[in-house]
């Protein structure tokens, strides 16, 4: 195995990360440094309110133009590639024809809400404890089985021995391997309820509740190892592809967060914040779930699974866009920072991030989002400034729930994601949570884990532990003299929240 630093004939790695607002691609060198990138925005489709789908062939063909395009940019051949590493947006789904290659139907986003009355009705059935118990998962419309369940029934005079279903992963390796592999990881099929967590395979049961084929389901395979290689009619070379993860677990390992007691917070269309628990599946009674970190097969061949606990909280960096796309209060996202800035306070204002229902620690799926406390005085900047709070003050709520959880109360947040740049909602992050806020130069870690990942697993580096060591520091934020006021307008928007729970009922 080579060190890193080091220089082989095929020198980099291609990571893909193809996710809920956009795909990209970057290219890595020995020193794992990034000599290449391109990044294409994707178009959502809101079919009706709480509805969000996407274009499974738009993906993909995007997902083939930041390819080229990176490896332009790098000005590298493909045939210098050594492997791919890829991640995705989790429990995002589709079915398509295994001859035509076609979508049956869009895919189906995880904040989708369609399935909300399907998750009601298995709630009120008494099937919740059960499905925990065997996936880790709440049932909630914000993951895969019940979105495939309603994809089987819209989907009528198909021949059900022709279906592929899969998440965004086993649809985009599918077409990297020229349909030749069908399968998925484990961070990935831990997401879609249909994973039994301990035996990190398809569950029977489950299949059974949800009425789906096993046949039409994709291979779960480790997340670092083989899973194919590329079509050479499609880029020019063989390359393998070693390296799958869903996104929030590629952040993990690329922060490395690969033991108990480290976790970190991505700040990207939803807040995600996952904490490593080992070898151990943990539960926790606030709501959090428990899930697959990644997996890799040892020297024996067999399975080490690391397991991890997640706050999901749907609507963060989708709220700053609502603000530019929705009720268009600003042009772009930087924006925020300056004019939450511009007022001394959030001017009494609350709002409520439910824009796709609330996911931990409420699991509402009827939750909707809202502003309180408007009074004739509250300017635009007040409405920012209360959306950015509202996001520091989500993630709070889960901190709190990882350390009831935990006998070791966390002592710093490290972050990343688009989100994190914002240097206003950083500081009042830390003044709020009481505890430093690590950000990193390299705000894309999720694409450095699937780097990092695909790299690790054929050998490309060596160390792991030195990979991670050489991640550069941008800047610590520490609790400041706003600490108090940030926790009082944290009880007042918890008010805020309560008030909007079950909004349909």
């Amino acid at each position: 195995m080579q060190t890193l630093g080091s220089t082989k004939s095929s020198g980099y790695i291609l990571a893909l990360d193809l996710g809920t607002t956009g795909n990209r691609a970057f290219i890595f060198n020995a020193d794992g440094k990034i000599i290449g990138q391109a990044y294409k925005e994707l178009t959502q489709y809101y079919p009706q309110p709480g509805w969000l789908e996407h274009d499974p062939e738009v993906i993909w063909q995007d997902t083939c133009w930041v390819m080229q395009t990176a490896m332009s940019n790098a000005q590298i051949n493909p045939s210098e590639i050594a492997a791919i590493g890829l991640t995705v947006q989790r429990e995002t789904c589709l079915l398509w024809d295994k001859t035509t290659g076609k979508p049956l139907h869009n895919a189906i986003v995880w904040q989708d809400r369609r399935t909300a009355p399907l998750c009601h009705q298995l709630q009120q059935q008494g099937y919740a404890q059960e499905i925990y118990d065997r996936t880790g998962l709440v049932i909630d419309a914000y993951f895969s089985a019940t979105k495939l369940r309603w994809l089987l029934d819209k989907i009528t005079g198909v021949d059900l021995n022709n279906i592929l279903a899969g998440t965004i992963d086993t649809w985009v390796l599918w077409q990297l391997t020229g349909g030749k592999v069908h399968a998925t990881d484990h961070s990935n099929a831990s997401r879609t309820m249909l994973m039994n967590l301990t035996t990190c395979k398809w569950d029977e049961r489950l299949l059974d509740i949800f009425q789906i084929p096993a046949h039409i389901l994709p291979t779960i395979q480790p997340s670092l190892g083989e899973f194919g290689v590329t079509d050479t009619e499609l880029i020019g070379a063989a390359i393998p592809i070693t390296a799958i993860l869903g996104d929030q677990q590629a952040a993990l390992f690329g922060h490395g967060c690969d033991r108990p007691g480290l976790m970190k917070c991505t700040y990207g269309t939803g807040s995600f914040l996952v904490a490593h628990t080992g070898s151990n599946i943990v539960r926790s009674q606030n709501q959090l779930i428990s899930t697959v970190a990644w997996t890799q097969a040892n020297d024996s061949n067999n399975l080490d699974v690391g397991y991890a606990l997640e706050g999901s909280m749907f609507t963060s960096g989708a709220c700053i866009q609502w603000l530019r796309d929705g009720i268009k209060l600003i042009k772009t996202a930087a924006e925020t920072e300056t004019m939450a800035e511009q007022v001394p306070d959030n001017g009494g204002v609350y709002f409520v991030p439910a824009l796709s229902g609330l996911g931990a620690p409420y699991w509402d799926m009827s939750a909707r989002g809202a502003f309180f406390g408007i009074t004739a005085g509250v300017q635009p900047q007040h409405l920012v400034r209360a959306v950015l709070e509202a996001i520091a003050y989500q993630v709070r709520e889960i901190v709190q729930a990882i350390n009831t959880s935990s006998s070791n109360p966390m002592q710093r947040l490290i972050v990343d994601g688009g989100a994190c740049e914002n240097n206003f909602l950083m500081q009042l992050q830390a003044d709020v949570l009481g505890i430093p806020v690590e950000r990193p130069t390299m705000r894309d870690t999720t694409v450095q884990g699937a780097a990092f990942a695909a790299g690790i697993a054929i050998g490309f580096w060596d160390s792991y532990p030195q990979l991670v060591n050489q991640r550069q520091i941008d800047r610590i934020f520490e609790p400041g003299k706003e600490s108090d006021r940030a926790t009082a307008n944290f009880t007042t928007w918890q008010k805020a929240v309560k008030r909007s729970l079950a909004w349909e009922e």
